[in-house]
């Protein structure tokens, strides 16, 4: 989905219930990428050992490809200004134990939102 402002341009991704992990383990790592530069965020996210990297550097590459594609935007000049990680819906299986009993297995997974910004002139000398 892509947003337009008046003063700056933006796109902005989300990945629906892509992302099967909790919610927890995720947002340690947007933490990690909020507010960087796209390069910066790149390498951040290629070095990180966390599992929850690979799905979030996939949606960082998907955005910026948007970026570029759609509104013209250069990689180079964009920021990561917003993300964020909401709670999606819970897969529940169930496991044979003994006696003829089940056991409740939740499988959580979670909303990823990432927004591309376009660093204006006046961000770019700070």
């Amino acid at each position: 989905m892509i947003k337009n402002l008046s003063s700056s341009r933006e796109v902005k991704i989300l990945a629906h219930q892509r992302c099967n992990m909790s919610v927890f383990k995720v947002r340690r790592v947007i933490d990690q990428i909020r507010g960087r530069s796209y390069e910066e965020t790149l390498m951040i996210l290629e070095l990180m050992p966390y599992r929850a990297s690979y799905p979030i550097l996939k949606l960082v590459y998907s955005a910026a490809a948007n970026a570029n594609h759609n509104m013209g935007l250069n990689e180079a000049d964009s920021f990561i200004s917003e993300a964020k990680v909401n709670k999606g819906p819970i897969r529940k299986k169930l496991r044979p134990r003994a006696r003829g009993r089940s056991y409740l297995i939740k499988k959580p997974a979670c909303n990823i939102t990432i927004v591309l910004k376009e660093k204006s002139k006046d961000q770019s000398t700070i």
